[in-house]
């Protein structure tokens, strides 16, 4: 009996690992989609080419994740999504090498967007309905940490890459990563004993976190204007502006990152940093994210969720401005000093803390009766929002410069901030991490 027992081996996540070659190719595909475009058209047209570009993967991605959302409650086959969704990735990734034409790499791109979007969901589901409860916060974090590891290793390897060889031969690394991913998931992802809605991912805290982490879009159900008009109306009343004002502060946040994110990689191009060295910078944020999101629970613990968001939006808004500044004023490869300065604390520090501090309060107030509309609209805004701010980033920085750019995704982020300042202190004081 006793050797019976000892056969038994603990119910293990090693499907996870399946998903960290897809993250590596997919992690860094966004520069590549920008630095190709840049290639081709220069720096002056690519960057409204780029603007483009990142303005239609984002707004593909409304639409997928409510299909998407849809289609897992309905398939309930996690793996075979996931398998699928991984092979049709592979295809996208592979037609960037006969995609040569903006109009081709810009439509190419936004397929990428529809189909990663629709992995997110049922890995999430598939840790929870394959591991005991007491083990799902675990999971989640081995999911975020595969999921950044992969992005980082990613950007490692571009960084390499075209130091000896052309930006459009990274599709080949990409499709056959992908492709690894595709067989990794065949053998090692299994169909649950039992599934769940869609709905128990907003029950528990861990897995909202980190389901808004790796993919920040999610419908319950389609929000219609009626619920849009429920949520805000109550902005003008002390006692009911707190979720009002936290989405309209949110929304500044993400047209700030928006405008940003979007004229970033044109800047460095500007400055004649070179393809490597792009991705280099990216690297130290992401090492810097990583860490942010590894320390952000233990920080905001015991400190005011408002508190918090204030601090690290003010953060990550100065830095904006600051690199701003250094835009005007740095000539050429030197801007690369506050680049890796600026850009680790702005897109890695603040904004692994921010967005779980953030992500938190966003967690306390969808409970209730209407949390499946109150998500579908902060989806909607997240989504709407930084689409704009990427279709405003071209503009700005084509015809007033990338240094005007920085400097007013800054000031939205400051007025994010302040905005945030002003939630009820009773509020506050209540949503506190655990």
């Amino acid at each position: 009996m006793a050797a019976e027992k000892s056969t038994v081996k603990p119910r293990r996540l090693d499907w996870v690992y399946a998903t960290l070659p897809v993250n590596i190719a997919l992690g860094p595909v966004g520069t590549f989609v920008q630095l190709y475009l840049l290639q081709l058209n220069g720096v002056q047209a690519g960057t409204v080419y780029v603007a483009a570009a990142v303005t239609a993967f984002n707004a593909v991605s409304i639409p997928a994740a409510i299909i998407w959302g849809f289609a897992t409650d309905r398939l309930r086959k996690r793996k075979l999504v996931i398998v699928v969704s991984y092979a049709v990735t592979t295809v996208f990734l592979f037609s960037f090498f006969f995609s040569d034409s903006n109009s081709g790499i810009i439509f190419v791109y936004s397929l990428v967007s529809f189909i990663s979007a629709a992995s997110a969901t049922p890995l999430n589901l598939l840790i929870m309905e394959s591991e005991q409860k007491s083990r799902w916060a675990s999971g989640f974090a081995r999911l975020s940490l595969v999921s950044s590891v992969g992005a980082t290793i990613g950007y490692v390897l571009c960084s390499v890459w075209v130091q000896f060889l052309p930006v459009i031969w990274l599709v080949i690394p990409f499709g056959v990563l992908s492709l690894v991913s595709v067989a990794m998931s065949i053998v090692l992802v299994q169909e649950p004993p039992y599934t769940f809605e869609r709905e128990v991912v907003v029950m528990q805290r861990p897995s909202f976190l980190q389901r808004l982490v790796a993919f920040p879009l999610f419908f319950l159900n389609i929000p219609r204007p009626s619920d849009f008009r429920r949520l805000f109306k109550g902005i003008r009343n002390e006692l009911t502006s707190y979720v009002p004002l936290l989405y309209l502060s949110i929304i500044l946040f993400y047209l700030g990152s928006g405008v940003f994110n979007t004229s970033f990689v044109p800047a460095l191009s500007d400055h004649s940093l070179t393809e490597s060295e792009v991705y280099a910078v990216s690297v130290a944020a992401l090492v810097a994210q990583i860490l942010a999101f590894r320390y952000a629970g233990r920080y905001i613990a015991n400190r005011s969720l408002v508190g918090v968001a204030v601090q690290t939006l003010l953060l990550r808004g100065g830095a904006y401005a600051l690199l701003g500044v250094a835009s005007l004023l740095v000539p050429g490869v030197l801007f690369t000093i506050p680049a890796l300065i600026f850009y680790p604390l702005s897109s890695g520090i603040a904004y692994g803390i921010y967005y779980t501090a953030s992500n938190t309060m966003i967690f306390d107030s969808v409970k209730g009766s209407h949390h499946g509309s109150s998500l579908g609209v902060y989806s909607a805004v997240v989504g709407v929002s930084t689409t704009f701010g990427s279709f405003a980033s071209g503009l700005t920085s084509h015809y007033l410069g990338f240094d005007f750019s920085f400097v007013i995704a800054g000031g939205l982020l400051v007025a994010a901030a302040f905005i945030t300042a002003t939630l009820s202190r009773e509020k506050s004081s209540e949503q506190k991490s655990a």
